[in-house]
């Protein structure tokens, strides 16, 4: 039989029962992300998960040789995210399409997927419920109030009355702050006002301002980059909210060891932010993945949270194949895939079995200097978070 031939078997799910005939054939992984443009901070930590973890656990699992081919979306380009789609379904018969730096990317490719009985794995984009898009959709990151919604809920109880909210004006920017402040008042927490700052261009200072003559007890904020970040905690600092004794409360990367506390220095210390991850949580799979990291990322920057769900993304994908004998379609990929547990290094997660979402802690981080280094310490943790 002809290799273009057994490859368009392949590509439709059906095989001989003959794994001697798969062993002939790499498995492709195809990842769609924004590996250029102002989102590349996104896509980028992707390939960097990826090689760390063919780096620890080599580029061969059960007999099947795994190829990595990368398509560019630029994060925003949803018609270059449906044709890089179907390029690596029909063209490079790939066997998992995973990455997905933005929702609309993800929101994209559902319906290509569903019609190819293709496993997509949503390794970023973090907007509720957009795995009910496809039956071949699952998560490896985490949901926008995974995060908010505990957070609310922590801030309430830890001495935080009154609380005031800035956000993007966008729908992300908007479901933060909606999930945040319900939860947050439903725990007896105040919302004295909010304020929405435009996606593109934002001005800090003149919002800073007004927030500061509120004299809340926090800001609660969110934005989509780590840029953002660093220009709100400047204004922050410098308008002397932390010296007025201004919380200031982040979801997500506002705070990420670089370039935010690189850039900003001591500015950042005491702020408080919910991720999924943090670099010194002291677990061995977190060690085992941090050396890891560096000598397969040679002066790449410090992994993060993105770095980490591209890495276990690999780790479910290994076991997919290992658990069928690298006999793998779409149908019974998704069947070990939905329900699977890990041990990560952000803690032990868990796909949940009828969302297909991630179920995974939830670290409450504090910036503080240790050992002469500003790091992201995680000072509570909140277990077990499921992703609605």
């Amino acid at each position: 039989m002809k290799r273009n031939v057994l490859i368009a078997i392949l590509a439709t799910g059906l095989h001989f029962g003959n794994s001697q005939a798969y062993a002939q054939e790499s498995i492709r992984i195809g990842v769609i992300a924004a590996l250029t443009g102002p989102f590349a901070n996104t896509g980028k930590p992707f390939e960097d998960g990826i090689k760390t973890y063919l780096q620890q656990y080599g580029d061969t699992v059960a007999g099947r040789k795994i190829e990595i081919i990368y398509r560019d979306d630029g994060g925003t380009n949803v018609d270059q995210s449906k044709r890089a789609a179907q390029e690596l379904i029909t063209r490079e018969h790939v066997s998992f399409l995973v990455g997905f730096s933005l929702t609309p990317s993800a929101m994209a490719v559902a319906p290509i997927a569903t019609q190819a009985k293709m496993p997509m794995i949503v390794m970023n984009a973090v907007t509720n419920g957009i795995t009910s898009k496809s039956p071949y959709m699952l998560r490896t990151s985490m949901t926008m109030q995974q995060m908010t919604g505990p957070f609310g809920t922590w801030t309430a109880k830890n001495k935080i009355g009154k609380v005031y909210t800035l956000v993007s004006d966008y729908s992300t920017g908007l479901d933060a702050e909606a999930r945040f402040s319900k939860e947050f008042s439903a725990g007896g927490g105040k919302v004295i006002g909010s304020a929405r700052v435009p996606l593109a261009n934002p001005d800090y200072s003149p919002f800073i301002q007004r927030i500061k003559d509120e004299k809340p007890d926090a800001l609660f904020f969110f934005a989509p980059g780590v840029e953002d970040g660093i220009g709100l905690l400047k204004a922050f600092s410098d308008k002397g909210l932390d010296k007025a004794g201004i919380k200031f409360l982040g979801v997500g990367d506002m705070t990420s060891e670089m370039p935010t506390l690189e850039a900003l220095g001591d500015r950042a210390l005491g702020a408080v932010t919910v991720l999924n991850y943090a670099p010194s949580l002291d677990n061995d799979a977190n060690k085992a993945f941090l050396k890891a990291y560096a000598v397969a990322n040679p002066g790449r920057p410090p992994a993060t949270f993105v770095t980490v769900a591209a890495y276990d993304t690999m780790g479910m994908i290994y076991e997919t194949i290992r658990k069928l004998d690298g006999n793998v379609t779409g149908d019974k990929s998704m069947q070990v895939l939905a329900g699977m547990k890990r041990d990560s290094p952000r803690g032990p997660i868990s796909i949940d079995p009828v969302t297909r979402d991630i179920v995974q802690n939830m670290y409450i981080r504090e910036v503080k200097k240790v050992n002469g280094k500003l790091v992201n310490e995680p000072i509570a943790v909140l277990r077990d978070v499921s992703p609605n």
